[in-house]
């Protein structure tokens, strides 16, 4: 039987159909695969849309939520868990030498210069307040010996401070895509820092003056909330063009200290902050 024109045209559709979808099912299952084999890059669909939480940073009792367990890329954020490694491993008044490492690293900086002496102290405050990349590296290199091996303290003090989502690869949180978090992670972590009274005054200062003679560096606090909200205390701001505004704040209400994370901001972050930390 000769086949019309009109039946070939049908059957070629189907036929048509039939391989897209096993070509879709091929495709959908090969991305599954990858996913289960490469847990540690974080999905463009998770890093799409704003995430926020606010908690107790006692009794971590969440206030407010949204999105909290997505994982994102949390830019400076980053630096409150190097403050925290820091904090616990170096007294504040060691001076040592910058490694050459640090000096020049891209971004926000303090300029560092190569074979400076500086002071851990010193550091922390061009770390919070200034979110220097290179004193992060400087810091990094001077506690643990590299940059990844203190990457590594760094994800041991955060799974031990409750985050169950996240990994860390560097200081500072320039952007790589195996190094992300959550919400909910980051405000475990940062009510963990809250319990360091060093931690506390270095991220409400609002100026200070480092160093000494030609290296003297007067530092100038990022954070608008010290200045915009009543009993703001905290923390440290974030950006990169992947991770989108980053906040993460402190204040105390009602004689309860309240720690909110803001990543990826699709609207005013500083507002958002204030409304979660106040309502």
């Amino acid at each position: 039987m000769t086949e019309c024109g009109e039946c070939r045209k049908e059957r070629l559709k189907g036929a048509f159909c039939r391989v897209i979808s096993v070509v879709a099912l091929i495709v959908a299952l090969a991305v599954a695969l990858v996913a289960a084999e490469f847990p540690m890059v974080l999905s463009v669909a998770e890093g799409a849309s704003m995430s926020y939480i606010c908690i107790e940073a006692d009794s971590g009792k969440v206030l407010d939520e949204s999105n909290a367990d997505a994982r994102k890329f949390p830019a400076s954020t980053t630096k409150i868990l190097t403050a925290l490694v820091v904090l616990e491993n170096m007294p504040l008044d060691l001076e040592f030498r910058v490694d050459d490492s640090a000096v020049g690293v891209e971004g926000s900086s303090i300029y560092l210069k190569r074979g400076e002496i500086v002071t851990v102290g010193d550091m922390l405050y061009g770390l919070m307040l200034r979110s220097g990349n290179d004193a992060a590296v400087a810091l990094a290199v001077a506690t643990a010996g590299s940059v990844e091996r203190f990457a590594a303290m760094m994800n041991d003090r955060a799974r031990r401070a409750g985050a169950k989502n996240s990994r860390f690869v560097n200081p500072h949180g320039l952007h790589d895509d195996g190094h992300y978090t959550t919400a909910r992670d980051l405000a475990a972590i940062t009510a963990e820092a809250y319990r360091n009274e060093d931690f506390r005054r270095i991220v409400s200062t609002s100026s200070v003056t480092v160093g000494k003679g030609e290296n003297t560096r007067v530092l100038y606090n990022k954070n608008k909330l010290l200045s915009r909200l009543d009993g703001a205390n905290g923390v440290k701001t974030g950006y990169t063009t992947k991770s989108g505004k980053c906040l993460v704040g402190g204040a105390v209400k009602d004689g309860v200290q309240r720690i909110s994370v803001v990543l990826g901001a699709t609207c005013d972050m500083w507002q958002l902050s204030e409304k979660l930390l106040t309502a």
